[in-house]
């Protein structure tokens, strides 16, 4: 192994004593990303039988730097920040839960929402090993006053367990480091004066466990934010990603003084989650930075905030977020809007893209009279275009600037459009790639309305919630297609086989033939509202003649997907549009094929 990992990633272990008296020397931080601690009597137990057993604890992870995050002042009511400035701090990123435990259970304290419970563990050295895989023991062992305190003889429970308290043989885990003399002397005052007793014998096991165990570290050491979130993501034991957005807010919080507001920004992006309706306000928080982000940079382009990477969020101060936050929010209500109200999406699973949040949010800022028009067909060209337009931060930075220019002067022109049919064609309803939730979201914006309830919208503000929730719908049932395969060579799981409807006229289709559910539906109304769903006449023409040609799905496939066709070229009007069908020829080895140029400009 190289020196230059070997320095920056180094493993390296410390007596409990020695890392508690340090951590309470305030040598250690806990940055306030840290999820809270769920203390619990069973874990801590658990965790003092592992270093009773000599078990590994599983490494402490320890991020050097001299970069300063807003961190907790105390931990179970010990202080262990004093809020000085150092050259160099030292983070807990992962350990925290074992770190609390460990301390009050040694040296006491206040544990959050416990009320007055003391956290102090004792010891009973009357209860013996039973065995080398003895899992049950260390219930007993490890003690809590609440189990020992028999208030006078009112707990009868603990009636023989206070008998063993006033004798010396259970005591706290503490004196066992402090106060070692007095417990042997008591022991020896009670009756247990033979220096190899059994339970002598194991109160210098307990001493010895306690001097000796060692916790293990892994020290981090001029490593990058960004890697230091991958380290985390890897090491942390629940699972539970460090995000760039936890480490911004630690280090933009302010306190609040008496001649100075304080400032935390997680409080700032939860309130206004809070106050905001619609599911879009939902969406995750680093989304929300990165439009902070991007909106630093539109009102401050000497700041050093020049991308929406975790290098340059790093670079975020508290004064820019302040400077932004009320024009930002503004910039928020509309962006939701325009999603849910404009293009009526009710949620952020539809958006193709997650930087169109960051593209429309520059377009919006400072603009009081947006061009929806424009911005529809922005959203629809970058959704189906055949080549993936939005993929990266090069090609979003130039989406902003074609942006601004479509809002100075509204003469910003899109290039040619490319869709490729057989893309629909063969789009996955088991996908979750941009295409699919572009299909998906053309559907929605649609507004579809319920073929049993004609006037009833389908899409609704408690999307997936309720027991009348949209529900993706096979307008062609799977398990029909596979009893009556035909001559249809496409996939059934196709998105052009998919349609948004309630669950309850889902469940009464079932799995039944199309030509006889669709007769149950069969009206003016129902017919009126086909092209809610971008449906295709075939399927009245087949059900009122009681017969499908053996293709049906294929061709059902087809004019789905021409119909989308004909319906985005609708809302890309002035737009050079072009389809092209790169579905194999079985006469033609090679790609091709029909290939339409719609010059409408």
């Amino acid at each position: 192994m190289s020196s230059f990992t070997t320095d920056r990633i180094k493993p390296s272990d410390k007596g409990i004593n020695t890392y508690l008296e340090e951590l309470t020397s305030k040598n250690y931080q806990i940055p306030t990303f840290q999820r809270k601690v769920v203390w619990d009597r069973e874990n801590v137990k658990k965790l003092w039988d592992s270093v009773y057993k000599f078990y590994p604890l599983g490494s402490i992870l320890i991020w050097k730097t001299g970069i300063k995050l807003q961190n907790h002042r105390s931990i179970g009511g010990h202080l262990i920040s004093d809020g000085l400035s150092r050259d160099e701090y030292q983070y807990i990123l992962d350990g925290q839960q074992r770190t609390t435990s460990l301390l009050t259970s040694l040296y006491g304290g206040k544990l959050e929402g416990r009320g007055d419970f003391d956290p102090t563990l004792y010891v009973d050295i009357t209860v013996a090993d039973k065995g080398e895989t003895d899992n049950k023991s260390y219930k007993e062992r490890f003690l809590f006053w609440s189990e020992i305190d028999d208030r006078g003889g009112e707990l009868r429970k603990n009636t023989k367990r206070k008998k063993r308290f006033d004798k010396g043989l259970i005591f706290r885990l503490i004196d066992v480091k402090q106060n070692f003399g007095e417990i042997e002397r008591k022991l020896v005052n009670n009756g247990y004066s033979d220096y190899d007793h059994k339970y002598r014998e194991q109160l210098r096991k307990i001493k010895e466990v306690i001097d000796n165990y060692r916790i293990s570290f892994i020290e981090l050491k001029g490593i990058k934010v960004a890697e230091v979130c991958q380290i985390f993501e890897r090491i942390n034991q629940e699972g539970r990603p460090l995000n760039i957005f936890d480490i911004v807010v630690a280090k933009t919080f302010r306190p609040e003084k008496e001649d100075k507001k304080g400032f935390y920004l997680r409080d700032l992006i939860d309130r206004f989650k809070e106050e905001t309706q619609g599911n879009f306000a939902k969406i995750d928080d680093l989304t929300y930075l990165q439009i902070l982000s991007v909106l630093i940079r539109q009102k401050f382009p000497e700041s050093k905030v020049i991308n929406i990477t975790d290098r340059y969020l790093n670079e975020i101060k508290a004064k820019q977020i302040e400077d932004i936050w009320e024009e930002s929010k503004t910039v928020l209500l509309k962006l939701f809007d325009f999603f849910e109200n404009h293009l009526h999406l009710k949620g952020p699973g539809l958006i193709p893209y997650r930087y169109f949040y960051m593209t429309l949010a520059t377009y919006f800022f400072k603009n009081p009279n947006p061009d929806y028009e424009f911005i529809k067909k922005y959203f629809w060209y970058n959704s189906f275009h055949n080549d993936d337009l939005l993929s990266n931060t090069t090609q979003l930075w130039n989406d902003v600037i074609f942006l601004k220019k479509g809002k100075k002067s509204r003469s910003a022109k899109f290039e040619r459009f490319l869709i490729d049919k057989n893309k629909l064609r063969t789009s996955s309803y088991s996908s979750k790639g941009r295409l699919s939730r572009a299909i998906l979201s053309l559907y929605a914006n649609k507004e579809p309305k319920d073929w049993r309830i004609t006037d009833r919208s389908v899409i609704s503000e408690v999307y997936y919630l309720l027991t009348d929730k949209p529900s993706l719908h096979h307008v062609f049932p799977l398990n029909f297609i596979s009893n009556n395969s035909g001559k249809n060579k496409l996939d059934g799981n196709s998105l052009m086989n998919i349609v948004y409807l309630t669950q309850i006229t889902n469940l009464k289709i079932s799995d039944r033939n199309p030509i006889s559910y669709i007769r149950d539906f069969d009206r003016p109304e129902f017919e009126e509202i086909m092209s809610n769903h971008l449906l295709p006449a075939e399927l009245l023409t087949w059900s009122r003649s009681d017969k499908m040609p053996e293709d049906a799905l294929d061709l059902f496939i087809e004019k789905r997907a021409d119909l989308i066709i004909e319906d985005l070229e609708d809302k890309l009007t002035g737009i050079n549009f072009e389809v092209i069908d790169t579905k194999e020829s079985t006469d033609i080895p090679f790609i091709v094929t029909d290939i339409k140029n719609r010059d409408v400009n």
